[in-house]
């Protein structure tokens, strides 16, 4: 009988650092509209994972870093020109 191993295989690592890739880009995105003070840092941090475990989409994940870093720009000017956490349209 074979023991499962803890380490994952190379082909599975990279996988899943191109899942942490497009979940990165997917959160900063929506990011900039609602819960950016969750979603960017939480981006953020796929984003240099998935940079950090090869991923094979550096693109998206270089994209979800810029857009995780304007989530908080835009919470940033929000608070100093608002004094709130949150926006709305009208």
């Amino acid at each position: 009988m074979e023991l499962a191993t803890s380490t994952p295989r190379p082909r599975d690592r990279v996988r899943d650092a191109d899942g942490m890739a497009v979940a990165a880009f997917v959160l900063g995105l929506v990011g900039l509209l609602v819960m950016n003070i969750l979603l960017g840092p939480i981006a953020i941090g796929l984003a240099v994972l998935a940079l950090r475990r090869g991923t094979a989409r550096r693109g998206r994940a270089l994209l979800g870093l810029g857009l995780g870093v304007a989530d908080l720009a835009v919470l940033a000017t929000l608070v100093t020109l608002d004094g709130t956490v949150s926006w709305s349209i009208a």
